[in-house]
């Protein structure tokens, strides 16, 4: 069964502008727990003395996930997590020839000792850490590099292998350059060295491939998968903790695992405390994401929701709405009518155009119109300012 990391506190947090306040970090966590997230990636306790104290705080809030900290591949900053009492360690350190070259100064042979020597430590501190060794820029490091160094760090305790895409680089179904390669050489390079770790992925977002990359090595037999809140993370994000689960759902993966119903609060939380707004078309949690407009959809949908959609809404607890603008049609003033409660006014057909008319004509200011605000304000009008209402029917002449 697939295992889900959720890096909203730690990655998330690395979107430009983005705060969560240890209060606000509990209750996210809390959330995620109630989705059935399997590990909260809190953040680097080595960064902030603040930091520090929610990776502490939610590591001991009793939460059925394991609770994990990020680290830097030194000993000092990996004794800072230890300390937070953490289940889960991602130790990081890149065997690019780049950046052992350029950043690092060092051959692969000093990184590799370097790594194991960390990863040593922190088994030896605390022999029941689950800990992620992770090359960072994986996919665009030498593979001999990666797997010398995961073979190294599995050998000294690490469980988990993470396949970074830190650029987003991978393309889907490229022969050399999918994450699907690269889960599947790793497995088998190591397996031919009787190493059996998890393997993880991490997917950015750089060239909206991030949700491909993350299902292609879901296929490759990938154990976890890295995810966020709305996607949030360096430059264009990793893959949209909503988008995989319901990809995942409709692939038939997990059952009832996850709580999908507690997904739109989360979204709602994360949104408000992070102060960027979801956007309207965004799937699965957008205002629009089963809202249905044009003519004849809604006429369609009217009769069966499956004819313009392939997702039910029930499972993430909402319903399918209209809207109401220029593209509407007769169908869906009708419904919008039922809808605010004026079903008698909605048999009057002539009633019913007039209505439709003027909505296209008000539509043409550029913005939704409020079918529970305006909808009743609109149908009043009309009938009060150029028909009379004879109980409580309006007439209209010829």
């Amino acid at each position: 069964m697939i295992q889900i990391l959720d890096s909203t506190l730690r990655e998330g947090e690395q979107t430009p502008g983005v705060y969560f306040s240890p209060k606000k970090k509990l209750v996210i966590a809390q959330m995620l727990d109630w989705i059935g997230v399997d590990i909260i990636e809190v953040g680097n306790p080595a960064v902030d003395s603040e930091i520090a104290s929610s990776v502490k705080q939610i590591a001991h809030a009793g939460l059925k996930a394991k609770i994990g900290a990020h680290s830097l591949c030194k000993i000092d900053h990996v004794q800072k997590a230890l300390d937070c009492g953490v289940d889960f360690l991602g130790v990081f350190f890149s065997v690019s020839q780049k950046r052992l070259q350029k950043d690092y100064k060092i051959c692969l042979e000093t990184a590799i000792a370097k790594i194991v020597e960390v990863i040593s430590y922190a088994k030896t501190q605390k022999p029941d850490l689950l800990i992620r060794y992770t090359p960072e820029d994986t996919v665009r490091s030498p593979i001999e590099n990666v797997i010398e160094a995961a073979r190294a760090a599995v050998k000294a305790g690490a469980n988990i292998i993470s396949i970074a895409d830190t650029t987003g680089y991978t393309t889907p179904f490229h022969p050399q350059r999918s994450i699907y390669f690269y889960v599947k050489t790793l497995q088998e390079e190591l397996g031919n060295s009787g190493l059996y770790p998890q393997i993880e992925v991490h997917c950015h977002n750089d060239k909206g491939l991030a949700l491909a990359n993350a299902l292609d090595a879901y296929r490759a037999g990938a154990d976890i998968i890295d995810v966020s809140v709305m996607g949030l993370g360096e430059r264009a994000g990793i893959v949209d903790l909503g988008e995989l689960l319901i990809n995942l759902t409709e692939m038939g993966e997990a059952g009832n695992h996850w709580q999908l119903g507690y997904l739109q609060d989360l979204y709602n939380f994360v949104s408000e405390h992070s102060h960027i707004s979801i956007p309207p078309h965004q799937p699965i949690t957008g205002k629009n994401a089963f809202t249905h407009y044009a003519g004849v959809h809604v006429k369609a949908v009217a009769q069966d929701e499956r004819l313009y959609q392939s997702l039910n809404p029930q499972i993430l607890g909402k319903k399918s709405s209209l809207a109401l603008g220029m593209q509407s049609g007769y169908t869906a003033v009708e419904l919008a009518m039922k809808q605010i409660g004026r079903e008698e006014l909605a048999e009057n057909k002539d009633l019913v155009a007039k209505i439709l008319q003027e909505i296209k004509v008000i539509a043409k200011r550029g913005t939704p119109i409020d079918i529970e605000k305006e909808l009743p304000e609109i149908v009043d009008r009309y009938c009060t300012n150029q028909h009379p209402i004879t109980n409580g029917i309006c007439t209209l002449s010829t």
